[in-house]
């Protein structure tokens, strides 16, 4: 490998395959290090710090550090009708989470309720027609029957993406 000797980096470096870690400036890597590791961890052991109960309700959705304006929080998301299970277990949670990483790391938990049911789409109608009545129109003025078929496949496979 080769040593740059003109470039706008402090010290040298080496030309060819850097790691990304390598990359990134000293104040991102101690931002990132100190943010990502606790939300890692705390997805990685969310069935341990919660319990198998709320486990199947809710997850950890964001952590906000504590910095002058606000406090360190975690956001968690919650099944709706369950959000007076996570408000009793709060405390429970904050405690566990704290003895976990040894010190404070968390002072609020923030509960956002979503809803579970997903509602499936059925393709009943076999020709959907998918095109806007303009291109419709003209669409239909065309004589030829293969350039018209090929134009509706078109128009279908656009509607996909």
């Amino acid at each position: 490998m080769q040593f740059k000797k003109y470039s706008k980096q402090r010290s040298t470096a080496f030309q060819g395959l850097r790691s990304f870690k390598d990359t990134l400036p000293k104040n991102i890597k101690k931002i990132i290090n100190k943010k990502g590791h606790i939300y890692s961890e705390t997805l990685n052991n969310w069935k341990y710090l919660v319990g198998k109960d709320l486990f199947k309700i809710c997850f950890p959705k964001s952590f906000k550090n504590s910095n002058r304006f606000g406090v360190s929080t975690l956001v968690v998301m919650v099944k709706r009708g369950h959000e007076v299970e996570m408000e009793y277990s709060k405390k429970i949670i904050l405690d566990k989470m704290n003895s976990f990483f040894g010190y404070d790391v968390v002072e609020r938990i923030k509960a956002i309720s979503f809803d579970d049911n997903q509602e499936v789409l059925s393709n009943n109608n076999k020709e959907i027609n998918v095109t806007l009545k303009r291109y419709q129109n003209k669409i239909n003025d065309i004589k030829n029957d293969k350039i018209k078929k090929s134009l509706i496949e078109l128009t279908k496979v656009f509607k996909q993406k």
